[in-house]
């Protein structure tokens, strides 16, 4: 019999302890006081949304789209072989190919990094051979991108039969122009 009285008291004290709390929780304060921190707490994780979606690595599409950033890859490395390969006996392939790949600064830029090559190969009667060894899109957002190159470059003087190795490192801004990847800008690094 004592532990049915220990029981009913619980329950009574329970059932005290609940309409209490049912009272204070639907006043017109505690339900006001509800809402304005459901309120903050909605403006807060829209604000976070947000700052997620300006996030720049969410807008690169270099570290989200696979197929895109081998588009580029592929693009650039094959106008970097063409433009940067020059042959003293045919010299219109490179010149042709630079008109083709080049726009923008990179036009400028190009003649300072390879004017030399075109001056000096018909007297020693040279052919060099440019190869893209590997490369990384670091950006791509929309139709631009900036790539990283290395390249392998073969120099052969046709007289004497020497060649040469050297490798190559630039960087490479392009940009799609009318359906094709163009090359805007690049930069060579070079030792010193």
């Amino acid at each position: 019999m004592a532990e049915l009285g220990r029981t009913a008291l619980r329950t009574a004290r329970l059932l005290r302890n609940t309409a209490w709390w049912r009272a204070r929780a639907s006043s017109p304060i505690a339900l006001g006081l509800a809402a304005v921190l459901l309120a903050a707490f909605g403006v807060w994780a829209l604000r976070q949304a947000g700052g997620l979606r300006d996030d720049p690595s969410a807008r690169n599409a270099a570290l989200t789209d696979g197929a895109a950033t081998s588009e580029v890859k592929g693009a650039v490395a094959d106008m970097i072989g063409k433009v940067f390969s020059y042959d003293y006996a045919a010299p219109g392939r490179t010149s042709q190919a630079a008109r083709a790949s080049l726009a923008g600064d990179a036009v400028r830029q190009y003649e300072a990094i390879f004017g030399k090559v075109r001056e000096d190969a018909p007297k020693a009667r040279t052919v060099l051979s440019t190869r893209v060894t590997d490369s990384a899109v670091t950006t791509l957002t929309g139709d631009r991108a900036a790539v990283l190159v290395f390249a392998d470059q073969r120099t052969t003087r046709t007289a004497d039969g020497e060649s040469t190795h050297a490798p190559a490192m630039l960087t490479v801004t392009a940009a799609r122009r009318d359906g094709h990847w163009k090359i805007t800008a690049l930069d060579a690094f070079t030792a010193g």
